[in-house]
């Protein structure tokens, strides 16, 4: 097999995502046949090498599994939470395995969050330059008017940064707010909201249904299942 960056050898030994590991690397955390290592660039035999990440022993996957749940509001998308928030994982009751979320969803939006082991899957999907498409269904105070919704088509400068070119389209109405739905191809920090926010209409309630191809179909909320092998298969193809 040969050796591996250390961050890529966490990864896929389902510990955390890449960007993850390396945070974890840098704050001191990872100890490698007893020394503690804080340099990105290491790299370590994974047949030959012992690993602990805070505390805990580190061994090289066997088999790599995916998930796709359906989130519910008031989990973190996160292994710890500093306020002590559950977790998505807390709800995978039957899976043994070390996994994490791929990306993150808010901690009040609802939706469509795939959670693996595998490291390289996760690296390439939260990469920018993929740019899988993510659907979500907004629910907005007020209904925002055909000018606005052509704003944020075109793109809105949100932390200093302009977004790119989304679909917008409103979905339903309901009295006096509404729906929107929005695909990005983007996933910067709470960016739906932002942009909603930015042409003045706030978000009430937040459900991402898809990635790519893949979509929640009639999974419960709260609940999760495996990818299909021609969901897994698609995915593949997507990242190649």
């Amino acid at each position: 097999m040969g050796e591996v960056r250390l961050q890529k050898f966490l990864a896929d030994a389902g510990v955390a995502s890449r960007r993850k590991a390396e945070e974890l690397i840098l704050a001191g955390k990872v100890i490698v046949n007893g020394k503690k290592i804080m340099e990105l660039g290491t790299k370590v035999d994974p047949q030959q090498v012992n690993v602990t990440c805070e505390g805990r022993p580190v061994k090289v996957a066997t088999a790599h599994i995916y998930i796709i749940m359906n989130k519910p509001a008031k989990y973190v998308t996160t292994a710890k939470d500093q306020f002590d928030r559950p977790s998505v994982l807390s709800l995978l009751k039957k899976v043994k395995q070390r996994v994490y979320p791929v990306g993150r969803l808010d901690y009040d939006t609802t939706g469509l969050l795939l959670i693996t082991n595998d490291g390289d899957l996760t690296y390439k999907l939260t990469h920018p330059s993929k740019e899988i498409a993510k659907t979500y269904l907004a629910k907005v105070k007020e209904i925002p008017t055909e000018e606005k919704l052509e704003q944020m088509r075109k793109g809105v400068s949100i932390d200093g940064k302009k977004t790119q070119p989304a679909k917008v389209s409103v979905n339903k109405i309901f009295d006096k707010n509404c729906e929107l739905m929005i695909t990005i191809h983007e996933g910067r920090n709470r960016q739906v909201r932002k942009m909603c926010e930015k042409i003045g209409h706030e978000v009430i309630k937040l459900e991402r249904i898809s990635i790519g191809n893949l979509k929640l179909g009639e999974l419960p909320v709260g609940e999760y299942r495996m990818l299909t092998a021609r969901e897994l298969e698609y995915l593949k193809q997507k990242l190649t």
